[in-house]
């Protein structure tokens, strides 16, 4: 038996069908425009994790939302291409931090730099209010849906 969602809950979920189609094309879109240097999006996010701050795998997971092996796998990889390197953490003997190359540095300014062209033609689509307030609205579910737990069967 399924019960009937509220009017609240329908909207919920077709607020949250409308985020994961947006997600889809936004992955193949960060595809797109890491390609020409030979990067995915999941590994623009993690060079740019690294980027924001020296970070262990666990702290860039949690910053992405992504799970700490998922985060390990893709760092690896980075550092066997030379884009990050692994340095001591003074806060955790095992967890290393992240760190970007040099080579690191110019794969993600040109990534960064595709991604302003991208971001604006689209950015002047929108009136910023719109916009501000779509991001404030994601950012409240992103925070409920990280409290709320999923019923058990």
């Amino acid at each position: 038996m399924n019960p009937d969602r509220t009017p609240a809950g329908d909207a919920f979920a077709a607020f949250a069908i409308s985020v994961l189609r947006l997600a889809g094309h936004l992955q193949t879109a960060g595809d797109a425009l890491a390609k020409p240097v030979g990067q995915t999006s999941a590994r623009w996010q993690v060079l740019a994790a690294a980027d924001h701050a020296p970070m262990s795998v666990a702290d860039a997971g949690r910053a992405l939302g992504m799970t700490r092996q998922g985060v390990q796998r893709v760092a690896d990889l980075l550092e066997k291409d030379g884009l990050i390197l692994y340095a001591e953490n003074p806060a955790h003997q095992r967890a290393k931090l992240m760190v970007l190359t040099d080579a690191g540095k110019t794969t993600l300014d040109a990534i960064k730099t595709r991604q302003a062209v991208w971001a604006n033609a689209l950015g002047e689509l929108f009136d910023k209010k719109q916009l501000r307030e779509a991001t404030e609205t994601v950012i409240t579910a992103l925070q409920a849906v990280e409290k709320q737990s999923v019923p058990d069967d």
